[in-house]
């Protein structure tokens, strides 16, 4: 009888230790790969750095009474002051901004600066040190298609969800919610949501490398299409946001639309491409250098053109084949910058020299 309740015993005790031998040795029974690794090391070290920023907004309904709406997004903490870099649509005609600590503190929050043509805006919090935690800036130039990156921000309004992904492509070009071009912006498969805009884009070394700003769906969840805007971006307007709160942008006072083949047939120009000015500011530069703007109103097609302007062909030398391509060029221009314009004007191409002022702020 001894014998056999050793005998018993053992036959137990062998199953139970391999059991617990087995949950002692997860990490070798179930190895955690190398990228991996990376991914929980990039989370565990900026994840505290990424908030939640709820804008309260009062809008008015059909019978004119005021009512607030509540709208959410996310943000990266960038200095040990409480400057928190976001997106400018995610604050964008706030009455009252809060955001949300990694610990569940909450604190208001006062908007600093705004850059509608960038969709980036800054915010601050008046918070101690210890809670601040910075996420470093890393470098968009360098980024390479098919490098691994990590979203970190609050879809749904479910606070700091990690997604992975990678850079499907580089240099897109977006339109903000101002209606400008927002140049080399990243496209990655990173799931991006609603409410994950504003966090940051990472790198493999927790670097910030894009602050996500849209999507396309025809959902309104993630479909594998997300837009970063370029944190090399950011870093050239955080400074000027931060010390005067906006952006200073060259103005040359025109309205341009681009001038295509078929628009040009029908108009019976002897071009076929520019930028087709259909309006100057009174007293802006165009107008002081004596650019024109249309004087008659057509129907090409489906759409109405202002036509009888100047048709810009070339910004210093360069050719210009669209209004895109005009905007663009004179954006990396700063107030006082002069450029020499080629223009058609009924029939003759003149030059014209203008010297470019500072653009009036956007709301």
């Amino acid at each position: 009888m001894v014998c056999g309740k050793r005998f018993i015993s053992r036959g137990f005790l062998i199953p139970v230790l391999i059991f617990f031998i087995t949950l002692l040795n997860l990490e070798q029974a179930f190895p955690i790969t190398e990228d991996e690794k990376n991914n929980i090391a990039v989370y565990e070290k900026v994840a505290d750095g990424v908030v939640n920023v709820t804008s309260i907004a009062v809008q008015m309904d059909f019978f004119f009474n005021a009512f607030p709406r509540q709208g959410s997004g996310s943000g990266s903490i960038i200095d040990a002051k409480g400057h928190i870099l976001t997106n400018h649509h995610v604050v964008a005609n706030a009455q009252k901004l809060e955001v949300t600590l990694a610990d569940g503190s909450k604190w208001p929050a006062k908007l600093i600066g705004s850059d509608p043509d960038n969709d980036l805006a800054v915010i601050k919090i008046e918070a101690p040190k210890e809670k601040l935690k910075v996420i470093p800036m890393g470098d968009s130039k360098s980024l390479r298609i098919g490098q691994k990156v990590l979203a970190i921000g609050n879809p749904f309004g479910l606070q700091r969800t990690l997604t992975t992904g990678i850079i499907s492509s580089l240099g897109r070009t977006i339109r903000s919610e101002a209606g400008t071009l927002i140049e080399d912006v990243i496209q990655t498969d990173a799931a991006i949501n609603p409410g994950n805009s504003g966090g940051p884009l990472l790198n493999s070394e927790g670097e910030i490398v894009g602050i996500n700003s849209a999507i396309i769906s025809p959902t309104g969840g993630s479909v594998g299409i997300g837009f970063a805007i370029p944190v090399n971006t950011a870093k050239k307007v955080v400074p000027e946001l931060i010390s005067k709160g906006y952006v200073t942008y060259p103005f040359i006072g025109a309205t341009v639309q681009s001038l295509i083949p078929e628009m040009a047939k029908d108009l019976k120009l002897k071009i076929e491409r520019g930028a087709m000015i259909s309006e100057v500011v009174k007293g802006g530069p165009a107008d002081k250098a004596g650019l024109k703007g249309g004087n008659q109103r057509v129907q090409v097609g489906n759409m109405i053109v202002l036509v009888g302007g100047d048709i810009v062909v070339k910004v210093d030398q360069q050719e210009v084949k669209t209004n895109d391509e005009l905007i663009r060029y004179l954006r990396e221009k700063k107030p006082g910058d002069t450029v020499l314009l080629k223009v058609y004007r009924k029939g003759d191409s003149v030059d014209v020299k203008v010297t470019l002022g500072e653009r009036p702020r956007r709301k």
